[in-house]
């Protein structure tokens, strides 16, 4: 389904938004090139090398070797901030299939306005995950990331228009929707959770714009035969 209209934009100042992180990605700061570097000016040197080494791989497949939506680049890439790597791996490491707001090629700084959202959306995702093997049981511990934001945000809350965009099973309305903002220069989507009711999700595009990031509350997600967790806050 192609989406043609674009969202209004939200000046938006939020502070203390939560994205939850697997507590082993959060504990170690570094990225999987952050061993092979020197100092920041040598892991600098390495993004750029991974970007080119990417880049090269598209055009072998037939794909486009610049342009938006092809990846990101060095220069868009945050350094010598706290947690400076815990940001950059979420927009150099996607899931190759994506999520709502990014392709495989880009990822998102995803965060909710409060811990309760995300712990919803983390938990149907994990849930997800171990009904295709047929096993609930499993404990995962999870570091929640704060940011503060300061920006404008294509908004698609009190939008019936986007609905598309919000499917519980399918993520294509809204990843052509982020290609095309993307395209436009957006910084990023600001968008109602789909996973628990009131909940705002945000979706940053854009590394620079994730301001002050710091740890905050650590949670443990059980599963012991049923496909609710219980939470824990440790």
């Amino acid at each position: 389904m192609a989406v043609t209209l674009v969202p209004p934009l939200t000046t938006l100042r939020q502070f203390d938004t939560c994205r939850l992180l697997p507590s082993r990605f959060a504990d170690v700061e570094d990225s999987v090139l952050a061993p092979l570097a020197d100092n920041d000016a040598h892991l600098r040197d390495l993004f750029e090398l991974d970007n080119a080494t990417n880049a090269r791989l598209r055009t072998q497949n037939g794909g486009p070797s610049t342009g938006a939506g092809t990846g990101i680049s060095v220069d868009e890439l945050v350094f010598g901030v706290p947690n400076f790597r815990i940001i950059n791996a979420a927009y150099t490491y996607a899931h190759p299939q994506g999520s709502r707001f990014n392709d495989g090629r880009r990822g998102a700084w995803y965060c909710a306005f409060d811990a309760e959202t995300a712990l919803a959306e983390v938990s149907f995702h994990k849930t997800v995950e171990y009904a295709e093997i047929g096993r609930f049981d499993d404990s995962v511990q999870y570091q929640c990331m704060l940011a503060d934001f300061t920006a404008s945000f294509h908004d698609l809350r009190g939008q019936p228009r986007y609905d598309a965009c919000l499917a519980p099973d399918s993520y294509v309305a809204s990843q052509t929707l982020a290609e095309q903002l993307l395209d436009g220069g957006s910084l990023g989507v600001l968008y109602p959770s789909v996973r628990r009711a009131g909940g705002t999700n945000l979706a940053c595009f854009r590394p620079a714009l994730v301001g002050n990031a710091r740890k905050g509350a650590a949670y443990r997600l059980t599963w012991r035969g049923a496909p609710d967790p219980i939470i824990e806050i440790l």
